[in-house]
C-alpha cells in the first residue's frame, strides 16, 4: 500500500471557507439582535444553547483523544488532529459559556414567579437563582428549591462549572503539548505522558459530565430531575462531536488535505456516529418510558411541558432525525463508506442535537408563552443564531487548526498501523 505522502503541508485557513464563515457569524448576529428586540430571554436562552453545544463538541474532541490513547488505538492516529483543534478551542467556548450564564443569573427582567406573582426575575434557572427564593417570608419562596439550596446556590454553582470547564480545558491543552513534543522530540516518553493524561481526564470527565449536564441543563427546571439525563446528554455530546470531527475530515480530504485518510477512517467514524446514535435513542426512549411509566405528576410534567401544542412537533421531530436517519441511512456498511452519504448524515445529526438541546432548553427558559405556535418565525430567529454560533466555531476550529505544523503527528507511534489501517 502506498504511504509516500507529504506530512508536512500545514493547513490554510482562507479562501472560501473563510468567507463563508464570517457571513454566517453575521448572520447570528443579526439573528441574536432581533432576539433581543424582540424577547430577551430567548435571546439568553439561544446563548446559552449554543454556549453549550460550542463546548460539548469542544469535549468531545478531548475525550476522542483520550479514548485512543487509553485504548491504544492504531486506526486513529492519523485523524488526531481535528480533535486536537477542537481541544484549543474549549478555552473560548467554555470562557463564553461562563459570561452568558453569569450575565443570566444575575441581569433580571419583569415576570411572574411559580405563583404567578409579578417579581423581578433572572434570565436563566428562574426557579432556583430567584431572589427570595429560599426566604420563607418571601413572596418568591420555594420549598423545594429551599430543600436543594446547598447546592443549587450561585456561588457553588459557579465554582462548579469552573472546575468542570477548566479541568476538561487544562488536561486538553496537555495531550495538544505533549503532541506537539512528540512530533520535536519523536521517542515514547510523550506518548506514554499522553496516556496518563488520558487516563485522568477519563476519570475526572467520567464523574463529572453527568454534573455538568445536571447544572447547566437541567436545572433550568430544577423542580424535576432525572438520574438519566446525565448520561443523555453525554450521548448526544459524543455523537455531535463524532459528526463535526467526521465532517471536519471529509471537508479537508475535498479540499486537498489529509490525503492519506480512506474510506475505512470514515467507515470507523460512522460506525461511532450509528452506534452511539442507538445508545442515545434508548436513554432517550428509557428516561422518558419510566417517567409516563411512573405517572408521578411532578415527574410527568418535564414531559407534558414539551408536549404543549407549541413544542410537540419539535418534540417527535427530534426523535425521527437523530434516530431514524442513522437508523436508514448509516446501518448498512457501504453507506459508510460513501463520502457525499456520511457528509449528509453529519449535517443532519448535527442539526438534530442542535434540535434536541432546544428541546431541552427552550420549555424551562422562556415557556410555553414565549414561543407562540409551533411554526413561529422565532424558530427561524433561533436557527439563523445556531448559523452563526457554527460560523464562529468554524472560525475558531480553522484557526487552530492552522497552528499546527503538520496535519498528522508524524512521531506518533501507532502511526504506520494507521496510514495501512483497513477493514
Amino acid at each position: 500500500m502506498n504511504t509516500s505522502h507529504s506530512f508536512d503541508e500545514q493547513f490554510e485557513f482562507k479562501g472560501r471557507a473563510k468567507s463563508w464563515s464570517l457571513i454566517m457569524i453575521v448572520i447570528g448576529v443579526i439573528g441574536l439582535l432581533a432576539a433581543f428586540f424582540t424577547n430577551g430571554e430567548r435571546a439568553f436562552a439561544n446563548l446559552l444553547l449554543n454556549g453549550y453545544y460550542m463546548s460539548c463538541v469542544c469535549i468531545c474532541g478531548i475525550f476522542f483523544c483520550a479514548v485512543q490513547y487509553v485504548a491504544q488505538a492504531g486506526w486513529s492516529a492519523s485523524v488526531l488532529r481535528v480533535p486536537q483543534a477542537l481541544a484549543k478551542v474549549l478555552p473560548v467556548a467554555g470562557v463564553i459559556l461562563l459570561l452568558v450564564i453569569g450575565a443570566g443569573l444575575f441581569v433580571t427582567h419583569p415576570g411572574l414567579n411559580e405563583e404567578g406573582k409579578s417579581t423581578a426575575i433572572p434570565y436563566l434557572y428562574k426557579l432556583w437563582a430567584l431572589k427570595g427564593v429560599t426566604d420563607s417570608h418571601s413572596e418568591n419562596y420555594d420549598a423545594i428549591i429551599t430543600a436543594k439550596s446547598g447546592y443549587l446556590n450561585i456561588p457553588f454553582f459557579l465554582i462548579r462549572l469552573v472546575i468542570y470547564l477548566g479541568s476538561y480545558t487544562l488536561l486538553g491543552r496537555m495531550l495538544v503539548k505533549y503532541s506537539n513534543n512528540e512530533d520535536e522530540l519523536g521517542g515514547m516518553f510523550n506518548y506514554k505522558k499522553s496516556f496518563k493524561v488520558s487516563v485522568l481526564f477519563l476519570v475526572i470527565f467520567g464523574f463529572t459530565v453527568p454534573l455538568f449536564a445536571f447544572d447547566t441543563i437541567m436545572s433550568l427546571e430544577a423542580h424535576w430531575f432525572s438520574t438519566m439525563f446525565g448520561w443523555y446528554n453525554f450521548a448526544a455530546l459524543w455523537v455531535s462531536g463524532l459528526s463535526v470531527i467526521t465532517l471536519a475530515i471529509i471537508l479537508l480530504r475535498k479540499a486537498g488535505y489529509m490525503q492519506w485518510v480512506t474510506e475505512d477512517h470514515l467507515h470507523n467514524l460512522g460506525q461511532l456516529m450509528f452506534g452511539f446514535s442507538i445508545f442515545w435513542t434508548y436513554l432517550w426512549f428509557g428516561q422518558f418510558l419510566l417517567t409516563w411509566y411512573a405517572n408521578i405528576p411532578e415527574e410527568a410534567a418535564y414531559f407534558y411541558r414539551r408536549w404543549e401544542p407549541q413544542f410537540k412537533p419539535w418534540f417527535w421531530l427530534n426523535i425521527i432525525v437523530n434516530f431514524l436517519t442513522p437508523l436508514l441511512v448509516l446501518m448498512s456498511r457501504d453507506s459508510k463508506r460513501k463520502t457525499e452519504l456520511l457528509k449528509v448524515a453529519c449535517i443532519i445529526l448535527i442539526c438534530g442535537h442542535w434540535l434536541d438541546y432546544w428541546q431541552m432548553i427552550m420549555p424551562g427558559t422562556i415557556g410555553v408563552k414565549g414561543v407562540g405556535e409551533w411554526y413561529s418565525p422565532m424558530i427561524l430567529v433561533d436557527f439563523a443564531i445556531f448559523v452563526g454560533a457554527a460560523g464562529f466555531m468554524v472560525w475558531m476550529f480553522g484557526s487552530a487548526l492552522s497552528k499546527f505544523k503538520s496535519l498528522v503527528p508524524k512521531k506518533h507511534p501507532l502511526l504506520q498501523e494507521s496510514l495501512h489501517h483497513h477493514i
